[in-house]
């Protein structure tokens, strides 16, 4: 029987947003919150998003909508820099979509910002199936889908 460590409240209360680690139910992959800095004043948040076991650390960002309401993520790996086409931004993307936050009774809302309470849980929609498609997928590179959902785990430093 597998055992599934459930984030407790007062884990999620004394870690704050940009440094909140979380992991899928396999422990294949990890998502790792970062200070954003003043390095990019569009963004809201970043973080890394590693494939366990596999050299694959891809960058995530997140960009609030102007009513704050929505946080739109974005993963990416292996981008090139400089001037590059939609193309180039196509093919190095393995995600883009709605970043929802949840507590630990399952209530949804907006992703919180840096210096706010981490999330107990992250909803990144359809992220199993986008990392299938993407050029993080395949022979010694993410060879399992997570679910949707990403758990608290800790909290770095």
């Amino acid at each position: 029987m597998a055992f599934t460590a459930i984030p407790t409240p007062a884990l999620a209360d004394e870690c704050v947003q940009e440094k909140a680690v979380y992991g899928d139910m396999e422990n294949a992959y990890e998502l790792r919150f970062e200070p954003i800095g003043s390095e990019a004043a569009a963004a809201s948040n970043k973080f890394k998003f590693t494939v366990r076991n596999t050299p694959i650390v891809a960058d995530g960002v997140v960009m609030r909508s102007d009513d704050q309401l929505r946080a739109n993520g974005l993963i990416m790996f292996n981008c090139p820099e400089g001037d590059v086409t939609g193309a180039d931004l196509r093919a190095c993307t393995v995600w883009q979509g709605m970043i929802y936050a949840s507590d630990v009774t399952g209530n949804i809302s907006v992703l919180p910002a840096e210096g706010a309470g981490a999330a107990a849980r992250l909803v990144l929609p359809a992220l199993g199936p986008s990392i299938r498609e993407s050029s993080i997928w395949g022979k010694g590179k993410a060879t399992v889908a997570p679910w949707d959902v990403l758990t608290l785990k800790g909290c770095g430093e």
